[in-house]
C-alpha cells in the first residue's frame, strides 16, 4: 500500500470554491451526499473493516475533519475522534447530520459482499472518494489475509508511498485568471414529476452494460460514451415523459465535467464545472441520429479548457469581490439560496460519468465491481451517474418517483441498439433481482404492475408538507392538542 499525506497544518482550513455552496443548501431533504460502493468476492468482515478505516485514517487529513461555521463563511477543522462502521439500514445517500456521525462528513457502512462510502459534498467529489475506499479496500484486504505491515505515524511518511496525492489545495483559486465569464444559465427546463415516495426512501436502479458492447455502438455513431449516454438519456425523457411531442421547454442534462485533466491537478477536495446539454424538441419527427449529432456538437463546443476557464473564472470572481467577502454567514446564506434555486430550475436531470475505476493489480482477482449514486429530493428527483470497472460499466438510477418510467426506456433504448442490460436495484425499483440491499420497507414494486399499485398507495398518502403544514396550524390554533397527540403517538 502505498500513501503520501498532506503537510500538517494547524488544525483548520478553508472550504474550496464549490464546497462553499453545500453546508449552506444541505438539509434533511437535500443532502448533498453521494456514494460509492466496492463489491467484493467474500463476505465483509466488520472487525477487520473498523480496523482498517482506523489504520488509513491518520494518513488521509483530508478526511480526518469537521465542519465548523465561522462568519463569514463555514470551514473545516481537525477532527481527533475515531468513526464507527455500521451494517447498512438505511435508503442510499441519507442526510449527514455535521453534528452527529462523530462530526465527520463521511461514513463507512457495509451490507453482505459490498462496503460504502457515503460523503457529503463539500469535503470532496467522486474522484476524491473514489481514491479514500481504494486505500479502505487495500488496507482491508491487507488485514484479511495477514500480511498488513504497520503503516507507521503520518509525520513518518516521506517517501512516495501513494501514487495519488491526497493533497487538498483549492485548485479553483490557483488556476483563477480573469477571463470572459461564463454565466450559469437559469432560464427554466423541463421538469420531471410523477408521485413521490415518502420522504427518506428512495428507489434505486442499476443496469449491468458489456463495455465492450457499448464501445462498439458508440463507434457505429462515431461517439464517445459519454456523448451517447447524453443524448440516450435526452431522447427517453422526450420519449417517457412527452411522448415524443413537441415541448416548449428544452431538456438539459447537467453534466460535471473533471477538471483535474485539464489543469495538471491532483487535488482530492472539489474540482469539477458543470455544463448543460441540451435540447428543445420543436417538432416530432427528429431522429435519434440528429439528436446525437446536436449533443455531440455541444459537448465538444462546450468542453474545452478556454469554456472550462471562464466557468472558473465566473466562480472564483464572485468569491473574490470584497463586498461579498466582508458579507456576514447569515446573509450569504440566504443570497445563496436564492442564487442555488434559479440556477438549480435551468435542468433537467443530472448525468456525471466518473469513467474507469482502475485499482492496484494485486487487488483486482479479490474485487468484483464499483456502484456510484447520488442523493436525490424533491427539488432533485432523480440522478443518473455512471462508473466502470473491468469489462463491466454500472449506469445507476436514484430516484424518489414511485414510478420507474424513465429508467425503463433508458434501458430499452440501449437494448435496442444492441446492449446487452441486466438490472439489479432495491426494494422500491423495477428490477427483478432486487436482495443487493437491505429490506426496509414492505413496499413491493414488481416489474409488471406494481409501480401503478405504489403510485396509488403514494397518493392517498398525500403531500407531506402540506400535511405537517396544516398540523401544525391545527395546534396553534387550538384545533388540535399537543399534549394528547403526542400521549397516543408515544404512549408519553
Amino acid at each position: 500500500m502505498q500513501m503520501k499525506t498532506e503537510k500538517k497544518r494547524s488544525g483548520w482550513r478553508s472550504l474550496d470554491n464549490t464546497a462553499k455552496i453545500f453546508p449552506v443548501i444541505a438539509n434533511e431533504n437535500l443532502s448533498n451526499v453521494f456514494r460509492i460502493s466496492v463489491t467484493l468476492k467474500t463476505l465483509i468482515e466488520p472487525v477487520i473493516l473498523q480496523q482498517a478505516l482506523e489504520d488509513i485514517l491518520p494518513h488521509i487529513q483530508n478526511f480526518r475533519v469537521k465542519l465548523r461555521r465561522g462568519v463569514f463563511w463555514y470551514y473545516f477543522e481537525e477532527n481527533n475522534k475515531i468513526p464507527l462502521i455500521q451494517r447498512e439500514n438505511t435508503y442510499p445517500c441519507r442526510h449527514i447530520d455535521p453534528h452527529g456521525n462523530q462530526k465527520f462528513l463521511f461514513r463507512v457502512t457495509y451490507f453482505e459482499r459490498r462496503i460504502n462510502l457515503e460523503v457529503f459534498h463539500a469535503l470532496t467529489d467522486g474522484l476524491g472518494a473514489a481514491n479514500f475506499l481504494k486505500e479502505l479496500t487495500y488496507r482491508y484486504l491487507q488485514l484479511q489475509r495477514g500480511a498488513a505491515e504497520s503503516l507507521g505515524e503520518p509525520e513518518e511518511l516521506t517517501g512516495p508511498r501513494q501514487n495519488f496525492d491526497f493533497n487538498v489545495e483549492d485548485s479553483y483559486l490557483k488556476n483563477y485568471r480573469e477571463t470572459g465569464h461564463q454565466h450559469y444559465s437559469s432560464t427554466p427546463a423541463y421538469r420531471l414529476n410523477g408521485h413521490y415516495l415518502a420522504l427518506g426512501t428512495g428507489q434505486v436502479l442499476h443496469g449491468y452494460v458489456n463495455i465492450g458492447e457499448a464501445k462498439a455502438v458508440c463507434r457505429r455513431y462515431d461517439v464517445s460514451i459519454t456523448k451517447y449516454l447524453v443524448a440516450s438519456m435526452i431522447w427517453s425523457i422526450w420519449q417517457a415523459y412527452l411522448g415524443g411531442e413537441p415541448c416548449e421547454q428544452p431538456i438539459a442534462v447537467n453534466l460535471p465535467i473533471n477538471l483535474r485533466s485539464f489543469f495538471n491537478s491532483e487535488t482530492v477536495a472539489n474540482f469539477f464545472a458543470v455544463t448543460m446539454i441540451g435540447y428543445l424538441f420543436r417538432e416530432p419527427d427528429i431522429t435519434f441520429e440528429r439528436l446525437l449529432g446536436v449533443v455531440s456538437r455541444q459537448m465538444d463546443k462546450k468542453i474545452v479548457k478556454e469554456r472550462l476557464e471562464e466557468c472558473i473564472s465566473y466562480n472564483v470572481s464572485n468569491e473574490k469581490k470584497w463586498y461579498f467577502r466582508i458579507t456576514p454567514l447569515v446573509v450569504k446564506w440566504l443570497a445563496l439560496n436564492v442564487v442555488f434555486r434559479l440556477k438549480d430550475r435551468a435542468h433537467t436531470i443530472t448525468l456525471s460519468n466518473i469513467g474507469l475505476v482502475k485499482v492496484e493489480p494485486e487487488y483486482e482477482d479479490a474485487i468484483e465491481r464499483f456502484h456510484l449514486m447520488l442523493g436525490v429530493s424533491r427539488r432533485q428527483p432523480m440522478k443518473c451517474v455512471v462508473c466502470a470497472y473491468g469489462g463491466e460499466m454500472v449506469i445507476t438510477f436514484s430516484s424518489v418517483f414511485a414510478d420507474s418510467k424513465l429508467q425503463k426506456r433508458f434501458f430499452e433504448k440501449l437494448r435496442a441498439d444492441g446492449i446487452t442490460v441486466r438490472l439489479e436495484g432495491n426494494e422500491l425499483s423495477a428490477a427483478r433481482k432486487r436482495t443487493m440491499y437491505p429490506r426496509i420497507r414492505k413496499v413491493s414494486i414488481l416489474q409488471r404492475g406494481g409501480e401503478e399499485k405504489a403510485s396509488r398507495m403514494v397518493k392517498q398518502v398525500g403531500y407531506t408538507g402540506e400535511t405537517a403544514a396544516r398540523g401544525a396550524v391545527d395546534y396553534l390554533t387550538g384545533r388540535r392538542n399537543l399534549r394528547e397527540e403526542l400521549s397516543r403517538r408515544f404512549h408519553l
